[in-house]
């Protein structure tokens, strides 16, 4: 099953067409799309709902063997805690798609992780489709951060950074 959530902010026609496009193109009726308001564009082929609330996410998150969504933190930490395959994609601001370019910003971090695929076009998100849908889920991240960062974040927070190893400076000052 796969799940795909726009976020409840802005409409993102170029991700909810490339997805809807490529169900009809591989006869998947297994997918579920969180569209947010306004679209110009009205799936054909797979199930949707404009808005879910939160709880209801979750669950489809959690049902889900793959996830497809705009670059959302909320969507991208609760598929890393599960270890979901995600696909992103994110909104560009020259598309008129947001406001800035800080989902772009976001990908470029995520793009390393293993079971995350950072589609930038439609092309290479029905791509990560075709590829994803023979993946398996992966490890989850923890809920919570790891003592060494808690401890690193406590140093710097009282202007004792300089206390910190080398390498723990860099990640305490990013």
């Amino acid at each position: 099953m796969i799940f795909v959530t726009v976020g409840t902010q802005l409409p993102f026609d170029r991700l909810i067409k490339a997805v809807d496009e490529w169900a009809a193109r591989n006869n998947r009726n297994d997918v579920f799309a969180q569209i947010g308001p306004e679209h110009a564009y009205r799936p054909r082929h797979i199930q949707f709902a404009h808005f879910i609330a939160a709880p209801e996410c979750r669950r489809w998150v959690e049902r889900a063997d793959i996830i497809v969504s705009h670059a959302g933190m909320g969507t991208i930490i609760s598929a890393l805690e599960l270890g979901k395959p995600l696909i992103v994609m994110p909104r560009r601001c020259e598309l008129h798609e947001h406001r800035n370019d800080h989902q772009v910003a976001t990908v470029e971090r995520l793009g390393s992780r293993a079971t995350v695929r950072v589609a930038n076009d439609a092309a290479s998100l029905v791509q990560g489709l075709d590829e994803m849908t023979r993946w398996k889920a992966g490890r989850p991240i923890t809920k919570t951060a790891s003592p060494q960062l808690l401890n690193a974040i406590r140093l710097f927070v009282n202007n004792r950074g300089s206390e910190l190893p080398v390498g723990e400076q860099i990640l305490a000052t990013e």
